[in-house]
C-alpha cells in the first residue's frame, strides 16, 4: 500500500462494507480512467460518529452530519484528497472549504423489501413489525399499511438482514443499490416501484468531495464523473436543500433525465404517513437545480407549518 506522502490519490471512506465497495469502486474506475497503478491510490478508512451510534435513529443524534463530518475534517486538514459518500448520506450544507465535485454513474434507485415469510408489504398481517431507520422508508410504509408497526433497526446491512432472517422483525426495507453492490441482490424479496416508495435523494448515486479549489484533484475526477447523474441528483439536492431536509424529514426525490427534458417528482409525508404532499415538475436540464427548488417551494407553501413535529 502507497503512503499518504506517495499516493497518487488519497480516497477518504467510512469502515462499512458497503462504504468501503463504494470506495473501490470509485478506484477502480479511477485506475481504468487513468491507467495509474491500484496501490498509487490509497482507501484511508475514517470512523464516523454515526457509525457508533447504534442505539437510536440518527434523527435523534443529529441527522445526516454523522456520516461525514469525520470526514469533512480530515479532508479540510488535508489527510485525504476525496471523500465518497452514499449520495443520500451528503448534507445538503457542506462546509465552506469542501464542495461536492459530482457523482458515479447511478445505480438503481428503487427500496428493496426483504421479508422471510411475506413477499410485499401488501402480505403482512396487521400488527406486523417492519425494522428500518428511515423515516421516509417507515412513513411511506404507513402510508401504505397503516395497520402494522414500524421499529428502529440500525446497523451495517449484514446486520440487518440477518435480524430479518433470524426472525427479530418481520420485514425490512434497503436500498437496492446497496445489496447489488455488495453481491447480495438475491437477499431481495421483492424491489419496490418507486410510484409507491418514492428514493430518497440521491439513493443509488456515489458522490464524491473535493476541497474547493483543487484543480488537479478535480482533473483527476473528471472523467469518472457522470454528468446525467450529477444532474439528476443536483435537482434533487436542491429541492431537499429548500425544505431543509435532514435524517428527521420523511421526503423522497426522484430525478430523470430523457434527452435534455429533465422530469422530477417530489413527496413530503407527515412520520405516520397520515398526510401526504407531492409535486411534478420538469423542464430543460440545464436548469435542474432552479427546478428542485421551485418544486421545494410549490410543497413548502401547500404543507403545514407544523407537518414533522405532530404525530
Amino acid at each position: 500500500m502507497a503512503t499518504p506522502e506517495a499516493a497518487w490519490l488519497r480516497i477518504g471512506t467510512r469502515g462499512s462494507p458497503l462504504a468501503l465497495a463504494q470506495a473501490h469502486e470509485t478506484r477502480r474506475r479511477l485506475v481504468a480512467a487513468h491507467g495509474v497503478a491500484e496501490d498509487t491510490i490509497e482507501i484511508v478508512v475514517i470512523k464516523t460518529t454515526g457509525d457508533m451510534i447504534l442505539d437510536r435513529a440518527l434523527s435523534e443524534a443529529g441527522g445526516k452530519g454523522l456520516f461525514t463530518k469525520e470526514l469533512d475534517a480530515a479532508q479540510i486538514r488535508g489527510e485525504i484528497d476525496i471523500a465518497v459518500h452514499s449520495g443520500k448520506d451528503l448534507p445538503t450544507f457542506l462546509p465552506a472549504e469542501l464542495e461536492v465535485a459530482g457523482f458515479l454513474p447511478r445505480e438503481d434507485v428503487r427500496d428493496a423489501w426483504i421479508s422471510v415469510k411475506y413477499p410485499t408489504p401488501a402480505d403482512l398481517p396487521p400488527g406486523a413489525v417492519v425494522g428500518t431507520a428511515s423515516l421516509r422508508r417507515g412513513a411511506m410504509l404507513k402510508r401504505l399499511r397503516p395497520d402494522v408497526s414500524v421499529g428502529l433497526l440500525r446497523g451495517n446491512v449484514g446486520t440487518r438482514l440477518e435480524k430479518v432472517k433470524a426472525g427479530e422483525y418481520d420485514a425490512t426495507l434497503l436500498a437496492y443499490a446497496g445489496l447489488r453492490r455488495l453481491g447480495l441482490a438475491d437477499r431481495a424479496t421483492h424491489v419496490l416501484d418507486t410510484r409507491d416508495f418514492l428514493p430518497a435523494v440521491a439513493q443509488g448515486a456515489i458522490g464524491v468531495t473535493t476541497r474547493v479549489g483543487d484543480a488537479a484533484t478535480m482533473a483527476k475526477l473528471a472523467p469518472i464523473l457522470h454528468a446525467d447523474t450529477s444532474i439528476a441528483v443536483a435537482a434533487e439536492r436542491a429541492f431537499l436543500r429548500v425544505l431543509d431536509g435532514s435524517c428527521r424529514t420523511p421526503i423522497g426525490g426522484y430525478a430523470t433525465l430523457s434527452g435534455g427534458t429533465l422530469a422530477f417528482r417530489g413527496m413530503v409525508l407527515k412520520p405516520d404517513g397520515s398526510q401526504v404532499f407531492e409535486c411534478d415538475a420538469g423542464g430543460a436540464a440545464s436548469q435542474a437545480a432552479e427546478i428542485g427548488e421551485a418544486a421545494g417551494r410549490d410543497l413548502l407553501a401547500r404543507m403545514p407549518a407544523d407537518l414533522f413535529t405532530t404525530t
